[in-house]
C-alpha cells in the first residue's frame, strides 16, 4: 500500500509537471537536475507552477490538500506565487453515508441516537476532509450541529503522513537549502494540527474558551460563539448551538437584511486585534467558509464562529513584540523593527543592524506610496517572512499563524468595504493597547496580578531569613568537610596512577617473557 500511494504521488507530479519545482530547487546538483530533466516536458503547460501544484494537491486527496493549507501560511518556506496559490485550496469531499454516521455517534457517546437526540437529520449540511455536521434537535428542543468524525480518517492520515516524512528527509539531504527550510519540522507541525482537528474533544474546548472571552463586557456584541453540550461530545462526536447566519461573503443578501457593511468591516478588525492583544487566543482559520452574520433575533448583523480546530496562541512577549513591530511599522520607524528582531534573537547574533534596517525598508517603504485603502499587512507581513530567509530569520510557527489570519481578516474586510483603512482601525487600538501596557493603568494591573504571588511569599519571608542566617554559622564545617573531600579526592587519584604504572609494567614484562 505504502509503495503504491508512493507511486500514485509521483505519477501526479508527472502529470502536471511538477519536475521543473525539484529541477529549480537544486541548482547545486548538475547530475541530479539533467537526469530529472530527462523525465520533463517543456513548454507543455500554459498555467503557472502555483496553479498546477494545487490542481495535484487537490487530486491526491483531503489530506495533502490540508498540506497545501499549512503550507500556504509559510511564506518562509515555500516561493511567494505558490504561497497565495495555495491559498485557494478548497475541500471538497464527498458525505459518508448517514448509517455510519448514526453508529459512529452511537458508538462513541454510548447510547442510541433516539435516546440521545429528539430529531437527527440523515442528510448532512456539510462534508469536509476530516468530519461532516448534521443538524438535529435535543430532547429540551435545542437546535443544534453534531460534527461526527470521518471513518478510517486516522488510518488514511497515518499512512500519508508516514510518506511524507520520508519525503521530508529526501528534500533535507537534496536541496541546498534543505536544513534552514527544516522539512521534517514542517511536517511534524503539520502532523500536531492534523491531530489536533482529528480530536473533536480539544476542538470543542477552543470552542469554549472562545465563548468564554467573548461573554466578558464590552464585547458581547462584537462575535457570537456557539455553546457546546459537552454530555453530547466526544473526541470523534462535538456538538454545539446552532446558528442561523448568512455566509459573511454573501454581500447581496447581508445587504438585502439591511446589515451595516461598513460597521461590520470594522468590527471584523477589532475581534481579530482584540483575540491578539488582549487574549493571546485567536480563531486561526477565519476563512469565508467558517464566518456567519447571524440571524438570530437576540444577536441580528453580529458575527459568528464556526470550525474551532485550529486557533494560535500568544504568550506577552510575543504580544508585545508584534505591538512594537506594528507600531514601529505604523511610524516608518525601520530602524526599531531591525532591532525588534535582533532584541528577539529570532535572527543570528552576529546580523548587522543597519543591514537588516534597510533590507526591511526595501520591503515596505514603497506600500506608503499607496492610498491606504490599497495597503495590505498581511501582505507586507508576506514579504517580510520572504526577506528573513537573506538573515536565516528563524520565523515562529505561531507568528505565521497569525500571518494567515491576518490576511484572511483583511480579505474579508475589503470585500465588505473595499475602501476600508484598517491602518486607521488598527492604530488607535494598538496605541490604547500599548499605553495600558505601560502606562499607569498597565503598572497597576501589573501589581494587582503580582500581589497574588507577593501575598503567597510574605509570610514566609522571616522562615527564610531565619533559615538563611542559622546557615551562615554552619559554613566553616562545611569548608572543612569540602576540604577533607579535596584531600581524600587527591589521594584517590594517586592510587589510581601507581595501580594503573603498575599494569602497565606488569603487561611489558609480560610481553618480553612471551616472546
Amino acid at each position: 500500500m505504502f509503495r503504491f500511494r508512493a507511486f500514485i504521488i509521483l505519477f501526479v507530479m508527472y502529470k502536471y509537471g511538477l519536475e521543473e519545482l525539484l529541477i529549480d530547487a537544486i541548482p547545486q546538483r548538475p547530475l541530479l537536475r539533467r537526469i530529472i530533466s530527462l523525465f520533463g516536458r517543456k513548454s507543455k503547460y500554459k498555467e503557472p507552477r502555483g496553479v498546477r501544484l494545487r490542481l495535484a494537491l487537490e487530486s491526491l486527496g483531503p489530506i495533502y490538500v490540508k498540506f497545501g493549507q499549512v503550507l500556504s501560511t509559510r511564506p518562509d518556506i515555500v516561493p511567494l506565487d505558490i504561497a497565495e496559490e495555495l491559498v485557494a485550496l478548497q475541500d471538497r469531499v464527498p458525505p459518508f453515508s448517514s448509517e455510519e454516521a448514526v453508529a459512529i455517534v452511537e458508538k462513541s457517546l454510548r447510547k442510541p441516537i433516539a435516546q440521545l437526540f429528539a430529531r437527527f437529520e440523515r442528510e448532512p449540511i456539510a462534508s469536509a476532509s476530516v468530519a461532516q455536521v448534521h443538524r438535529a434537535e435535543t430532547h429540551d428542543a435545542k437546535q443544534v450541529a453534531v460534527k461526527i468524525l470521518r471513518p478510517g480518517i486516522i488510518k488514511t492520515i497515518e499512512s500519508d503522513l508516514a510518506l511524507m516524512r520520508s519525503a521530508a528527509a529526501v528534500v533535507h539531504w537534496l536541496l541546498p537549502d534543505g536544513r534552514r527550510l527544516r522539512p521534517k519540522e514542517v511536517v511534524a507541525e503539520f502532523d500536531k494540527y492534523l491531530h489536533d482537528e482529528l480530536d473533536l474533544q480539544i476542538e470543542a474546548s477552543n470552542c469554549s474558551q472562545l465563548r468564554r472571552n467573548f461573554e466578558l463586557e464590552g464585547r458581547e456584541k462584537l462575535l457570537k460563539v456557539p455553546e457546546v453540550y459537552w454530555p453530547l461530545t466526544s473526541s470523534q462526536v462535538f456538538t454545539m448551538e446552532w446558528i442561523e447566519g448568512i455566509p459573511i461573503n454573501q454581500m447581496a443578501q447581508l445587504q438585502a437584511q439591511g446589515v451595516d457593511i461598513k460597521k461590520l468591516a470594522r468590527e471584523g478588525v477589532e475581534i481579530f486585534f482584540t483575540q491578539v492583544f488582549d487574549d493571546g487566543f485567536f480563531h486561526a482559520d477565519m476563512h469565508p467558509g467558517n464566518i456567519l452574520v447571524t440571524q438570530d433575533i437576540d444577536a441580528r448583523g453580529r458575527y459568528a464562529a464556526l470550525d474551532f480546530g485550529i486557533v494560535g496562541t500568544l504568550s506577552e512577549f510575543d504580544k508585545n513584540y508584534l505591538a512594537q513591530n506594528f507600531l514601529a511599522f505604523f511610524q516608518r520607524d525601520y530602524r526599531r523593527v531591525a532591532q525588534l528582531h535582533i532584541e528577539s534573537a529570532w535572527v543570528p547574533p552576529e546580523t548587522r543592524e543597519e543591514e537588516l534596517e534597510a533590507a526591511v525598508r526595501a520591503v515596505c517603504e514603497p506600500y506608503f506610496d499607496l492610498p491606504l485603502s490599497e495597503i495590505s499587512l498581511g501582505a507586507v507581513l508576506m514579504r517580510l517572512f520572504q526577506t528573513s530567509k537573506r538573515f536565516n530569520v528563524e520565523i515562529q510557527p505561531q507568528l505565521v499563524l497569525l500571518q494567515k489570519t491576518l490576511l484572511n481578516v483583511e480579505g474579508m474586510g475589503r470585500q465588505l468595504d473595499p475602501d476600508l483603512d484598517l491602518w486607521q482601525t488598527a492604530k488607535p487600538f494598538l496605541e490604547r493597547w500599548m499605553y495600558q501596557r505601560v502606562g499607569p493603568q498597565g503598572v497597576l494591573q501589573k501589581l494587582k496580578k503580582e500581589s497574588v504571588h507577593w501575598a503567597q511569599l510574605l509570610p514566609e519571608v522571616p522562615r527564610l531569613v531565619h533559615t538563611a542566617l542559622s546557615e551562615q554559622g554552619n559554613l566553616p564545617k562545611i569548608a572543612a568537610e569540602l576540604k577533607a573531600l579535596r584531600r581524600s579526592q587527591k589521594n584517590n587519584r594517586f592510587l589510581l596512577y601507581v595501580m594503573a604504572i603498575s599494569q602497565l609494567v606488569i603487561a611489558v614484562l609480560a610481553v618480553i617473557y612471551w616472546r
